[in-house]
């Protein structure tokens, strides 16, 4: 139910590959590589890899041949980067792949132990090639290590004519061979993973201009207990991780209504909204918890992921218009909001609707559908944009209140403010890279066992930003940053007259 990767395709394959070898040399991240490939995508990629009699009657010169080995490591280049970073999971998963002709689709990937299976069951397979017979040799599923991936990788620019199903590096699972004979067309076989790894389920079409209709269904699981876990190695601590982190959430729940209950004078309309995150965001761990624990021991969510997505649609929602209403000092500094930052909320709220049905659409499908790498920079390009939107109604209220400081006369008050604002501006950019960067580095680097540390430090980092953020915003009738001592004033003046409030 969660992220997976796919396999990209280019505009021009000697374009392509330049563009994406130079960015490779470059040392961008996968996100860059990944963006620059996609921004070119039409069905000429697909056509890889090419028969040896097609080769043939294309290889006139020198410069084709070259051209094609660029993009045969490309395309492997590409599947590296989607393994490298895509989260495992694995929920039974029935699908459609209707007319596909692309080289290569990744459908799942999973960290198996010592007593891992996978099942794989196909029907109704139909190939149509414009070319020659369909070879069915030519077509199969197979599993593939990150390990394994780079050795692949050297054998395609080494043999850029061979097929990825002949590769001694990859764990073959069954061949179009073996199916059944005509009209069923169909396979079904579970195959035992007794070396621990994590491993990516693929499917190789290696017939040029082939089209491949059939019905999918997958399981993957370990049963290291005796019964099946559908999570992978490094997840399954996950139902419990949540579940304890939504009781720190509702105990953190009932101490803010208390604290808000002994200070009922200095509640704004502000602090109910914070509440009303706070429970937000317990329920959305709950069903984060239910939901992981029933795709652990049945394969399927049983209807959790659906209260997961809403409960993840309004807690991310509410964060985001929280953090732009305490930002503006809205109901406990000013009443109203200003124009230009009621125009920040009716930009954040509209991106924030978009990445979340962009993140079910990733969640809940995989990158066996071709517009899946789309949604994927969608929901990217609007976190990126809504992430930098609600910086600044912080900054405006930081320029207003140096600016109002020069002539109400009230200098500590107002110093008092700006230090106020100042750290919560810290704060969220603290929070924002942190959840952004240092967890998407934690899940690239870490092994595959350890796959729910990145869940941890997410949680945890939350949990630290909604206590900071909280006890900052508190209900408290005589609040240290608003109530200072005439004798501050004037140290407040000179304080003021600084430079370091600027940012």
């Amino acid at each position: 139910m969660r992220n997976e990767s796919d396999v990209l395709a280019g505009r021009r394959i000697a374009v392509t590959s330049d563009v994406v070898v130079q960015r490779w040399r470059r040392n961008l991240t996968p996100i860059s590589i990944l963006t620059i490939a996609v921004t070119s995508h039409t069905k000429s990629f697909p056509r890889l890899p090419l028969s040896s009699a097609l080769l043939r009657r294309r290889s006139a010169t020198s410069g084709h041949s070259k051209m094609r080995i660029l993009a045969r490591i490309l395309t492997a280049v590409l599947l590296l980067l989607f393994v490298l970073t895509a989260p495992a999971t694995a929920e039974i998963k029935s699908l459609k792949i209707r007319s596909d002709n692309r080289p290569m689709i990744l459908f799942e990937k999973f960290g198996f132990t010592h007593t891992g299976f996978v099942n794989v069951a196909i029907s109704s397979v139909s190939v149509t090639s414009d070319l020659s017979p369909a070879d069915p040799s030519r077509l199969g599923f197979f599993l593939l290590s990150e390990e394994s991936m780079i050795q692949v990788l050297i054998e395609l620019q080494q043999s850029p004519n061979s097929c990825v199903v002949d590769s001694q590096f990859i764990k073959l699972l069954f061949t179009f061979r073996d199916l059944s004979l005509p009209p069923e067309s169909s396979f079904n076989k579970s195959y035992p993973v007794t070396l621990p790894n994590e491993y990516s389920l693929f499917f190789a079409n290696c017939n040029p201009q082939s089209f491949v209709t059939m019905d999918v269904r997958t399981e993957l699981y370990n049963t290291d207990d005796g019964a099946k876990d559908y999570l992978s190695a490094g997840l399954t601590q996950l139902p419990s991780l949540y579940f304890i982190f939504s009781i720190i959430y509702l105990c953190f729940l009932g101490f803010w209504i208390s604290l808000c209950y002994k200070n009922q004078r200095s509640v704004h309309r502000i602090h109910l909204l914070m509440g009303g995150l706070v429970v937000m965001k317990a329920l959305n761990l709950i069903c984060a918890a239910e939901d992981k624990h029933y795709v652990k021991v049945t394969g399927t969510p049983h209807g959790w992921d659906v209260l997961f997505y809403i409960f993840q649609f309004i807690r991310v929602v509410l964060l985001f218009t929280v953090i732009v209403l305490i930002g503006t000092g809205w109901s406990f500094l000013k009443p109203f909001l200003q124009e230009k930052e009621k125009k920040v909320l009716m930009i954040v709220i509209p991106l924030q609707v978009l990445a979340n049905v962009a993140s079910i659409v990733i969640g809940e499908t995989g990158p066996f559908i071709k517009d899946w790498v789309t949604w994927n920079q969608v929901f990217l390009l609007v976190d990126i944009i809504c992430c930098c939107a609600i910086i600044f109604p912080i900054v405006w209220s930081i320029r207003s209140l140096r600016e109002t400081s020069k002539t109400d006369g009230k200098a500590a008050r107002n110093l008092a403010k700006l230090t106020l604002f100042r750290q919560f501006y810290i704060v969220v950019i603290g929070y924002l890279y942190f959840t952004r960067i240092v967890v998407f580095a934690l899940k690239t680097i870490a092994a595959y066992k350890y796959q729910w540390v990145s869940s941890a430090a997410e949680e945890i980092a939350s949990l630290a930003f909604y206590l900071v953020m909280f006890y900052m915003f508190r209900p408290v009738e005589k609040n240290e940053y608003f109530v200072l001592d005439d004798e501050d004033e004037e140290a407040a003046e000179m304080a003021l007259r600084d430079e370091e409030f600027e940012l």
